[in-house]
Order: C-alpha cells, then sequence, then structure tokens
C-alpha cells in the first residue's frame, strides 16, 4: 500500500478515468468529455464561440469588475506578489477575464455582437462542502454588444437548455431585475434605512456588508440574516421605467419561449457589475447549495475595464455541481465506448508481431490498444473489458503460421477467424 504521503491539496479532487473504485461522477473524466460536449455543440447551435484566457490575472481586474465589498474579494481569490512584484489572482470568476481578453483585442470590431463561450477552472478559498471546490470548474457564456432584452432571453434559454439536454429533471429558474445603477441607488438607501436598527442582531459578515455594500446582505446564507430582512424593502420596487419595461418584455419572451420562472425580488447575484436581468438556475439534486446556474446583464462592466461603451450578459455553471445533480437524480448517462479492438498475443513471437500490428492498425484508422505485460488470456480478456473494447484480437503461434487473427465480440462473445490481411477493414465494419 502506498504512504499516501502526497495527496491532493484540501479542496481540489483528480479527475480519472472511468473505473469501478470511481463513485463519484465529478471525478469521472467520461462524464466531464460528454458534459462538455453537450455544451459546446448547444453553444455552436446558438452561434458562440470558444474563448480561452489565462489561468491568472492582476489582482485589480478583479477588484475593479465583482466590486471591493463583495465575499468573492475580500474572502475568497487566491492572490499573490509574483517575484517580479506583479499582484496576481488565480480566476474566481470568468466574466472578467472573458471582458479583459474582449477589450485588449479590440474583438468588437471583427464582431459588433460578440458571442463567446469559455470552459475554465476557477479558484475560490470557501468551506469545503458538497459541490463546492477550492479549485472548480466552469461553463460559461458572455454575449457582448446587444442590450435588449431578446439577448437576455437567448442567454437562459441556452443555459436551461443545456440542462435539459443533459436530462436533469427537476430545474427551478429564479428570475429578477436590479434595475440600473441609478435605481439601485435609491434602493439601497431604502435597504440601509430599513436595516440599520435590526444590525445589533445580524451576522458580523452582514455588518461588515451593510458598511461596505449594502445591497449584498440580501446575498447572506445566514438564516437569521435572512429572518431580520424578510419584510425590507424590494428592489423591483424601485426599478426605473426602463428596467420595467425591459424586464417585462424579457418574461413575454420566456413565455413564448415555453421556459418557466420564478419572480424573485430578493435575488441579486454575488456581484457588483449587474444591471438590469439577474438570474439563477436552481435543482434540489446538489444539495443544500442548490444554485446550479446564474448570470445576469452588466452593461457598464467593459466601460469600467477600458473598453467601450457595450453592453454584455452572461451566465456561469458548475460542471462538478452540475455531475452531482446528475448522479442524484440517477440520469441514465451514455458511456463512452473503448477503442475497436484491444490485442492479446500469446507469446514472444505474437508480442513482437502485435507491436507492428498495433501501428498498421492505427495508420488505418482503427483505434486499438493491446496488452505489455505478458498476463494470460482471461486477464487479457478482463482487461479488454475493463477498457470497454468491442473486440479482442487474439494472435498466438498458431495464428501467425495461418496469417489470421482470432476475433473476439466483447458484447457475443463470438470469435471469427480473420485473415490479417483484412483485420483493419474487419475493425472498421
Amino acid at each position: 500500500m502506498p504512504d499516501m504521503r502526497y495527496v491532493a491539496p484540501k479542496g481540489t479532487h483528480d479527475i480519472l478515468p472511468a473505473g469501478n473504485d470511481r463513485k463519484d461522477w465529478a471525478d469521472d473524466i467520461e462524464k466531464w468529455h460528454w458534459l462538455e460536449s453537450v455544451f459546446q455543440d448547444l453553444c455552436a447551435r446558438y452561434g458562440y464561440e470558444e474563448v480561452r484566457t489565462p489561468t491568472f490575472e492582476a489582482t485589480e481586474l478583479f477588484k475593479r469588475a465583482v466590486g471591493e465589498g463583495t465575499d468573492i474579494v475580500n474572502k475568497e481569490m487566491y492572490s499573490f506578489v509574483t517575484k517580479g512584484g506583479d499582484d496576481i489572482t488565480l480566476r474566481p470568476e470568468g466574466t472578467a477575464p472573458t471582458l479583459r481578453a474582449y477589450v485588449q483585442n479590440r474583438v468588437w470590431i471583427e464582431r459588433p455582437v460578440a458571442k463567446l463561450y469559455y470552459v475554465a477552472s476557477i479558484f475560490r478559498y470557501e468551506r469545503q462542502q458538497k459541490g463546492r471546490y477550492r479549485q472548480h470548474h466552469q461553463v460559461g457564456v458572455e454575449a457582448l454588444g446587444a442590450q435588449g432584452p431578446d439577448i437576455d432571453a437567448e442567454v437562459i434559454s441556452l443555459a436551461m437548455a443545456f440542462f435539459r439536454a443533459l436530462g436533469i429533471p427537476r430545474l427551478t429558474l429564479k428570475l429578477n431585475s436590479v434595475g440600473t445603477v441609478e435605481s439601485r441607488v435609491r434602493y439601497v438607501a431604502a435597504l440601509r434605512e430599513f436595516a440599520e436598527p435590526l444590525l445589533p442582531k445580524m451576522s458580523a459578515d452582514n455588518q461588515r456588508r451593510f458598511a461596505e455594500n449594502a445591497l449584498r446582505m440580501l446575498d447572506s446564507k445566514e438564516e437569521r440574516d435572512q429572518e431580520l430582512l424578510v419584510d425590507a424593502p424590494l428592489l423591483t420596487d424601485y426599478l426605473d421605467d426602463d428596467s420595467r419595461t425591459h424586464f417585462d418584455k424579457l418574461r413575454g419572451y420566456l413565455d413564448a419561449f415555453g421556459v418557466s420562472y420564478e419572480i424573485d425580488p430578493r435575488l441579486v447575484r454575488g456581484f457588483d457589475y449587474y444591471t438590469r436581468t439577474a438570474f439563477e438556475i436552481q435543482s434540489p439534486d446538489v444539495g443544500s447549495q442548490s444554485a446550479l446556474a446564474g448570470g445576469g446583464r452588466y452593461d457598464r462592466l467593459i466601460e469600467d475595464l477600458g473598453g467601450p461603451a457595450t453592453p454584455g450578459i452572461g451566465f456561469g455553471l458548475g460542471i462538478e455541481r452540475t455531475l452531482i445533480a446528475l448522479q442524484t437524480a440517477q440520469v441514465d448517462v451514455p458511456s463512452v465506448s473503448g477503442p475497436a479492438a484491444f490485442l492479446c498475443p500469446l507469446g514472444a513471437s505474437a508480442r513482437d508481431a502485435c507491436v507492428t500490428l498495433l501501428a498498421q492498425l492505427r495508420d488505418s484508422g482503427v483505434s486499438a490498444d493491446m496488452d505489455y505485460t505478458g498476463r494470460k488470456l482471461k486477464v487479457m480478456l478482463e482487461q479488454a473489458d475493463r477498457i470497454r473494447a468491442r473486440n479482442a484480437v487474439i494472435l498466438g503461434d498458431s495464428e501467425l503460421a495461418e496469417g489470421i487473427a482470432q476475433v473476439r465480440n466483447m458484447t457475443t462473445k463470438e470469435q471469427t477467424p480473420v485473415p490479417l490481411k483484412e483485420l483493419a477493414q474487419a475493425l472498421l465494419m
């Protein structure tokens, strides 16, 4: 037994090839490949293109974009100073790096409406719990350059279509409008007036939020805080006319698409950059932290980051949390087939021949592997089963003498002699 001297850091996990000991789907790379392929195919159908950004960025980018008063910036970022003196942070969310790349590379010149998606590692220092990893992974989209409720409806319907394509049965779309920056100023003043007498009873975090960024008090997960704020003013009562019209049209589009939703006037999400539309997709199959995806509109963020005035909307969703929901709901996930052939050499001469044969099969377009250990045939066939090979190709001295191989169908267990010269063609059928 290994002494386990070195293990993965707390809050991280390994993602490995499928195996009998892989109890959690979040640790099974084949589940990841399937999920990512569904997302990428759907993005292509909706006209979104992939963007890849560095794992780390300037710390100031996230402070400016996400907001100084947010838990992400205050408590959760992995920040450090490099040997050259640069203040760097591992990516804690996907929107700011995508928009930095959009601004730096002047993407708007070729794409007045840029529809982008990403698959990325995300780093947040937070208490480890089910579906919450300090390094986790997200997929997300950003639609930049369009400001109407029609693009909002497209982004939201894409997220819902993704979860439906995966087969997650129980989903709730929470929807809200957080208005403009100006209308939020009026709301925050009313919220502070309501909350100030209750501060001594609130958590230390909410007392800090009251001073730094009062809107974030609504994000508190403390039950006592939620009870104290149950009669707080509603943001929707302070919306400006344009935001209200935008929200009503968005709801009309979603109704036309057949996308059901619930209005949640307390939904503000954990980012300062949202304007107007905010949404969250929840599933009880994740656990107590039920959010699978969340997003919203950010009409001033690109300008704040040094770009031209450009509206945008997007969402991010957690891969691990989605896989947990799939496993909990016992969704039938398609299994990935293994190689077309697994070569089983019997004896030294056959093994030498299989080395050459394996290269020939691969050159002919056949996915193939072989046993390199000299094990008994029974063990080699078990290995062929384990990797889900469609066929086992058995080659011994007698087969070599006759110029054939025994091809064993691993599903039916039927075994057929096939001339070596016709082997590639037979395995491609």
